[in-house]
């Protein structure tokens, strides 16, 4: 007979910010409220950027990438969050729990990747304004933003 731990674990228990129900609504109006300001001003953004030609510059264009990246950064924890709030659950499976820890570490590494590139890009305008549009051309900047998602999906897989 083997020694050893035989437990399984099939999911987790979460604990809540707040086990008054008295403060549930309240919770769930705040965080709500916080949730959809974000994303509708994120998209706002997007599209600001994308339908002003004026705007199409590699500066918008990482900040249209980084509003995107806010929006699914937000929507990985808050719709999980408010869910449990709504109806009083306080388990997540263990792959839910996987998944939402992996899509969280993706996007938050994302967002640092992107920040660098936007530092990078704004060292070149100060630094080298007069060959920025020839440094700054939309092929690289296709390639840091891309190369920034595979570092951050491999940094997600670790």
């Amino acid at each position: 007979m083997e020694t050893g731990n035989d437990t399984q674990i099939s999911e987790f228990l979460l604990l809540g910010l707040s086990e008054e129900q008295e403060l549930q609504p309240l919770l769930f109006g705040l965080f709500l409220s916080m949730y959809l300001i974000t994303v509708f001003g994120n998209l706002l953004l997007i599209l600001a950027v994308s339908s002003d030609s004026h705007l199409h510059t590699p500066m918008y264009f990482f900040l249209a990438n980084l509003s995107f990246v806010d929006i699914c950064f937000t929507s990985t924890t808050v719709p999980k969050m408010l869910w449990n709030i709504q109806f009083q659950s306080k388990v997540i499976t263990y792959e839910g729990c996987l998944c939402q820890i992996y899509f969280f570490v993706l996007f938050a590494g994302l967002d640092i990747f992107l920040l660098t590139v936007m530092a990078y890009d704004r060292f070149v305008a100060i630094c080298h304004p007069l060959h920025y549009t020839v440094i700054m051309n939309p092929w690289l900047c296709g390639l840091l933003d891309l190369m920034s998602w595979i570092m951050s999906i491999l940094n997600s897989l670790l």
